[in-house]
């Protein structure tokens, strides 16, 4: 089943049980979704379903921040939001699976004592490895701890 087709379905539960909120973040989301498919022509795979998922969320972090402190009905609503896509985003990796995996890809390029400059050949190979399963800027931070 497709996300379109799961949002879809729970777009219907949200309008049975009058859950306006929710109704209307699922209605933002599979119009996110359904643009992207009609722009591509063809249906989406689950790595862009989840690329347009994330989008979402992060625009919705942005509104939050970026709303005045006296609006809290915005931020209230972007809440409730993020909630709501939360469920249908991606798993992320956690910290100690991204250590593994630049452990892998150290051992793969042959780099017993790694320093600042190996960084953009490491990057190289990991980055399509964790591509939508781990934030970028966790990544990068990471690799910079271990690369010291």
């Amino acid at each position: 089943m497709s996300k379109i087709d799961e949002v879809r379905a729970e777009m219907v539960t949200a309008m049975k049980n009058k859950d306006k909120d929710r109704k209307e973040t699922l209605s933002m989301l599979l119009g996110a979704l359904k643009n992207k498919a009609i722009d591509k022509r063809e249906d989406l795979t689950e790595a862009e379903e989840y690329e347009v998922i994330k989008k979402e969320i992060k625009q919705t972090k942005e509104t939050m921040e970026l709303a005045p402190e006296d609006r809290g009905d915005i931020k209230e609503q972007c809440k409730k939001r993020l909630e709501v896509l939360g469920e249908f985003a991606p798993e992320e990796m956690s910290e100690e699976a991204i250590r593994g995996a630049i452990g892998e890809v150290l051992a793969s390029l042959g780099i017993e004592s790694p320093s600042a400059k190996d960084k953009g050949r490491v990057m190289k190979e990991l980055m399509p490895k964790v591509k939508g399963k781990a934030d970028g800027a966790l990544v990068n931070r990471i690799v910079a701890e271990i690369l010291g």
